[in-house]
C-alpha cells in the first residue's frame, strides 16, 4: 500500500534538494520553481532555510508542482521516490504508441518487432493517425501534435493556425456522437486564445487494445475490454487522463440495464486507474442539457487547477471558431 507523505516531509526533501546546489544559484532556481524571490546574502546564511521559508504555506499539491520542476532539471533520488511512493509519477513504462481518431474501419495491428515493442498496421492504417514522435517529461501539448500534424502532411508551408485548423477538422471525423462533439469542442477553444498551443492536447478516440481474435476463435474469455478510449490526455511526468463519454449502450441492451455491461466498464476502470490512469466520465445525457458547454469547461478548469497547469485565457464554454 501506498505511504501517505505528509506536506512537511516533501517541504524538507525539496529544500534539501535545492540546497545541493550553489548558494548564488539557490535564487535564481526558486525564482523559475515559482516561489519567491530574494537575494544572494540571504542564501548564503543558509540554503535550507531559505528555501524552506518559501515552501512553507504551500499545501500538498502545489509543493508536488514544484517537486517536478525541480525533477525536470534535476536528479535527486528523495524527491523521486516520495513521489512514486504516493502515485505522483503517473503511468509506468515509457510511451510507446499512439493510434488514435481513427474515422473508417479498425485498424489491423501485428507486433512487428516483440523485443523493441515495434507495431504495424497492416490494414486500414489510411483511416488512423499515429503519433511518431518520442514523448518529453513535458506531456503531449497541441503545438506538439499540431507540428506533428504540419510535418506528416507536407504542408510546413502552411501556418500553424490553418494547420491547427485543419487538424481539429481531421479529429472530429473520429468522434461518434453530439455529445462527444461537444466536449471536444469546449476543450478545443483553448487553442484559439494566446497560449493555448501550450495546453495539452485532447486526442480523441486512441487504441488502448488490440485484440485480433473473435469470440468464435478464442477458446478462454474476452475480447479484451475497452479497446478504444473515447479521449485521451497525456500530461507532464507520465500522468495520463482518459475521458469516456457514456452513452445507453454502456449500461443497457434494447432499452434495459445490463448488469454485465456495467460490471466490465468498473472492472475496466479499476484496472485502468491501477495502472496509474486517471478516470473520468460523463453520461451522454449530461452533455445534451441546457450550459452543458459552461459544466465542461469548469470540469476542465477545475482538473488544470489540481494538476498545476495554467489556462491561457478564462475558458468560458460554447464551441470554439476559428484556428
Amino acid at each position: 500500500m501506498a505511504s501517505v507523505v505528509k506536506p512537511e516531509t516533501l517541504r524538507s526533501a525539496i529544500a534539501g534538494a535545492v540546497a545541493e546546489l550553489k548558494a548564488y544559484d539557490v535564487p535564481v532556481e526558486c525564482t523559475r520553481l515559482g516561489l519567491g524571490h530574494g537575494d544572494e546574502s540571504e542564501a548564503f546564511g543558509s540554503k535550507y532555510r531559505y528555501v524552506m521559508k518559501r515552501l512553507r504555506l504551500l499545501d500538498l499539491p502545489r509543493l508536488t508542482d514544484v517537486a517536478r520542476k525541480f525533477l525536470d532539471e534535476y536528479e535527486s533520488h528523495e524527491l523521486e521516490r516520495l513521489l512514486t511512493s504516493f502515485g505522483a509519477q503517473g503511468v509506468d513504462g515509457e510511451f510507446k504508441n499512439l493510434i488514435f481518431a481513427a474515422n473508417g474501419p479498425k485498424p489491423q495491428i501485428v507486433l512487428l518487432d516483440a523485443v523493441s515493442n515495434q507495431l504495424r498496421i497492416v490494414r486500414n492504417a489510411e483511416y488512423c493517425l499515429t503519433y511518431t514522435r518520442s514523448l518529453s517529461a513535458a506531456g503531449l501539448s497541441w503545438g506538439d501534435l499540431v507540428d506533428w500534424w504540419q510535418s506528416a502532411n507536407a504542408a510546413p508551408s502552411d501556418d500553424r493556425g490553418m494547420a491547427s485548423q485543419n487538424l481539429r477538422s481531421r479529429l472530429q471525423e473520429s468522434l461518434a456522437s453530439p455529445p462527444e462533439h461537444l466536449l471536444f469542442e469546449t476543450y478545443c477553444a483553448l487553442y484559439s486564445h494566446a497560449g493555448g498551443f501550450e495546453m495539452p492536447a485532447l486526442i480523441p478516440q486512441v487504441y488502448l487494445h488490440y485484440d485480433p481474435y473473435t469470440a468464435a476463435l478464442r477458446p478462454g474469455p474476452g475480447p479484451l475490454e475497452r479497446q478504444r478510449m473515447d479521449f485521451l490526455m497525456l500530461l507532464p511526468h507520465r500522468e495520463r487522463v482518459v475521458i469516456e463519454v457514456d452513452g445507453s449502450h454502456h449500461y443497457s441492451v434494447d432499452g434495459k440495464a445490463n448488469p454485465r455491461l456495467y460490471s466490465e466498464m468498473v472492472s475496466e476502470d479499476r484496472r485502468l486507474k491501477l495502472a496509474g490512469y486517471e478516470v473520468y466520465r460523463f453520461g451522454g445525457h449530461e452533455l445534451t442539457a441546457q450550459g452543458a458547454a459552461h459544466m465542461v469547461a469548469d470540469f476542465f478548469r477545475q482538473l488544470f487547477e489540481r494538476k498545476g497547469i495554467s489556462l491561457p485565457a478564462n475558458l468560458t464554454g460554447g464551441t470554439a471558431t476559428g484556428s
